[in-house]
C-alpha cells in the first residue's frame, strides 16, 4: 500500500471548498441539522452547531430533548430548536413526526454529538433511515458511530456517496467490532476497508488522522492538531465543521478532509498563544472563520 496523501497547502488548492460571492444569501450556503445531546450532556450539541456555522453554513437547526431545547436555544440564537421527546435516562426518544418535519428541510444533519447512549443513538439512526432525506448529506458522531455495525447494509444503500462517519478509535473498534489492537495494527488497510464497506468517507481521529475514501483506495492523512486536541468537545467541533461544508456544497471528502485540516490548525494556533495543553474544545470554534479561504 503506497503512503497516504498528506492534507497540506497543495492538496487543499487542488481541492477547494466551494467559495461564496456577492449576492449570496443564507439559503445558498445550506442548512445544517444537528441531532443530539443528552441529560447527562445537555450543552455538547452547541459546540456542533457553532462549528456548522463557523464553517459558513447559512442556517442551522438543534433538535435535542426537550429539557435542554429552551436552553440551548436561549444559549444560541442564531440557531431554531426543535424539542424532542426524551426517555427515563435522558436520551433522545422516538419521535418521528417532529424530526421528519425538519431532516426533510436541510441540506446536511449531523448525528450522535453529546448523545450518552448507544442504544438511544441506533434508534435515532434507525430512524432517519426508515424515512432518509433524499440528497441530504449526513455526518454519524459519537454513539451514532459506534452504534452503526449492524446497520452497514442500510447505511451504505441509503446514503452512500454522501456519508461521513467520524469515529475515533474507539468507536472504530465498535464499528468493525473489533478490538482496538486490531486498528493499530493496520490503521490505513482498516480505514479504507471500512470506508468501501459502508460507501462513507471515514475519519479516523487519532494523533494523527487518516481521511478515506469510499473507492478503497483514496487515503490522506493529517499530521495532527498536537496533543491539546485531546479534550472534551474536540471530536463535536469536528463533526459540525464537516458538516457546515458539506452544507456549502464540498463534497463529503473534500470537506472531510478541510474540516480535518480546520480542526487541527485551530488547535495548533491556539498551541502557540494559549499553550499546548489545557484549551477548550469551545475555543477552537473561533479559530475556524480565519482559516477558511477567503
Amino acid at each position: 500500500m503506497s503512503e497516504p496523501t498528506p492534507i497540506d497547502s497543495a492538496w487543499l488548492a487542488a481541492n477547494p471548498v466551494p467559495t461564496h460571492g456577492e449576492g449570496t444569501n443564507k439559503n445558498s450556503r445550506g442548512r445544517v441539522l444537528a441531532i443530539g445531546g443528552s441529560r447527562r450532556v445537555p450543552g455538547g450539541l452547541l459546540l456542533t452547531g457553532e462549528a456548522a456555522l463557523r464553517a459558513g453554513a447559512g442556517k442551522l437547526m438543534l433538535a435535542t430533548i426537550a429539557s435542554a431545547a429552551p436552553l440551548l436555544g436561549v444559549a444560541m440564537p442564531e440557531a431554531g430548536v426543535t424539542a424532542l421527546a426524551e426517555d427515563d435516562a435522558g436520551e433522545i426518544a422516538t419521535e418521528t413526526e417532529v424530526l421528519a418535519a425538519q431532516t426533510c428541510r436541510c441540506d446536511t444533519m449531523v448525528v450522535g454529538p453529546a448523545i450518552s447512549d448507544r442504544d438511544a443513538a441506533a434508534r435515532l439512526v434507525e430512524q432517519l433511515l426508515a424515512d432518509p432525506t433524499p440528497e441530504a448529506g449526513m455526518v454519524l458522531d459519537a454513539a451514532a458511530v459506534a452504534c452503526a455495525a449492524p446497520l452497514c447494509e442500510r447505511l451504505a444503500s441509503t446514503f452512500g456517496g454522501r456519508l461521513v462517519l467520524t469515529p475515533h478509535l474507539g468507536e472504530m473498534a465498535a464499528l468493525c467490532e473489533c478490538d482496538e489492537e486490531e486498528i493499530t495494527r493496520d490503521r490505513e488497510a482498516v480505514a479504507l476497508a471500512t470506508a468501501k464497506r459502508f460507501g462513507a468517507v471515514l475519519v479516523l481521529k487519532d494523533s494523527s488522522t487518516l481521511v478515506a475514501a469510499p473507492d478503497g483506495k483514496t487515503l490522506l492523512r493529517y499530521a495532527g492538531g498536537g496533543v491539546g486536541m485531546a479534550t472534551g468537545g474536540s471530536g463535536d467541533v469536528l463533526a459540525g465543521v464537516i458538516a457546515g461544508l458539506i452544507s456549502r456544497g464540498a463534497s463529503p471528502l473534500v470537506a472531510a478532509a478541510w474540516g480535518v485540516w480546520l480542526h487541527g490548525e485551530a488547535g495548533r494556533a491556539l498551541a502557540m498563544t494559549l499553550g499546548p495543553i489545557g484549551f477548550l474544545g469551545r475555543e477552537l470554534l473561533p479559530q475556524i472563520p480565519r482559516l477558511l479561504p477567503r
